[in-house]
């Protein structure tokens, strides 16, 4: 889970754009969006839900890896994307800050874990693996989408990719899941798998022609192609639409329940939809929040 870049005109042009894949010039980095005009209140009641460790301290910590454009990304050296909007508002509802820390998508669940984040939001597909180790509070929905080069000079099948080079972020599902069940399908002419730790540099792979493809989530995908200047296209369906969740410390049922109760009061009041509209991503809304263990 998670997306960036392409370019394949000279050696300058290559450098200029992997240099800036934690920038507002790269696919991943893309240009953020405005923030969303959207009003959110403090509630009090929901407030007083919180564990008294983060109401006392004013703000929940959350680790994120920026490298997912829209969903999270880097402008300079802040964090943004319609999930950091989503949960910026969240903790408002919630009377608190965000504190949001860049850390690699494989680090975020030990840390939560390991209580150095409160949460981690980082479009975590909620899966029986990850539910294992953590509580997950459902809020949004998205699929796997595959992309390759304009006019796909490989001739790549997402149904059929053995033997082609297929670039993907370690630890997601896509990585974890999908491709693996592809590979035992292969047999002597296996996929070449090409893992890598952010997303950006996933799609970097196939913009510099290191990659014949690369899966990754539905949104991200097709943020993506669209930043690509039609360098980058999209190949094949959206498919396996799952919920996102909040990762929670399966020891902080309390913070769990507390942001499931903003998130519906969000849905209640226009600005859930209202955020996920300003970045495009309203398709993939859910109607309902639900702490999963």
């Amino acid at each position: 889970m998670k997306l960036r870049v392409k370019a394949a005109l000279a050696a300058a042009a290559i450098g200029a754009l992997v240099l800036s894949a934690c920038g507002s010039n790269s696919l991943s980095g893309g240009d953020a969006s405005p923030a969303p005009s959207v009003s959110v209140s403090a509630n009090a009641d929901l407030n007083a839900k919180l564990p008294e460790k983060i109401r006392s301290a004013g703000k929940i910590v959350v680790g994120t890896d920026a490298s997912y454009a829209p969903n999270q990304f880097t402008e300079g050296d802040k964090i943004v994307g319609s999930e950091v909007d989503l949960f910026d508002a969240v903790a408002k509802k919630l009377g608190v800050t965000a504190e949001w820390q860049n850390a690699p998508f494989g680090s975020l669940i030990p840390g939560v874990t390991s209580s150095k984040y409160d949460m981690a939001v980082s479009s975590f597909t909620i899966n029986p693996d990850r539910l294992k180790q953590v509580l997950m509070v459902s809020y949004f929905s998205a699929g796997t989408q595959w992309a390759t080069a304009a006019g796909n000079p490989a001739g790549v099948d997402p149904n059929n990719p053995c033997g082609k080079t297929v670039a993907v972020q370690a630890n997601t599902v896509q990585d974890q899941e999908d491709l693996p069940a592809r590979q035992k399908k292969c047999g002597s002419n296996p996929i070449k798998i090409q893992k890598y730790a952010g997303q950006d540099t996933a799609t970097a792979a196939v913009a510099t022609g290191k990659a014949d493809a690369m899966l990754a989530d539905s949104p991200v995908t097709a943020y993506a192609v669209s930043k690509s200047g039609g360098k980058l296209e999209l190949l094949g369906d959206v498919y396996d639409a799952a919920p996102y969740g909040v990762v929670v410390s399966k020891d902080n049922q309390q913070l769990a329940d507390a942001v499931a109760e903003a998130l519906k009061a969000m849905k209640e009041d226009g600005s859930y939809e209202k955020i996920l509209k300003a970045w495009g991503t309203e398709g993939g809304a859910v109607d309902t929040f639900e702490v999963k263990q």
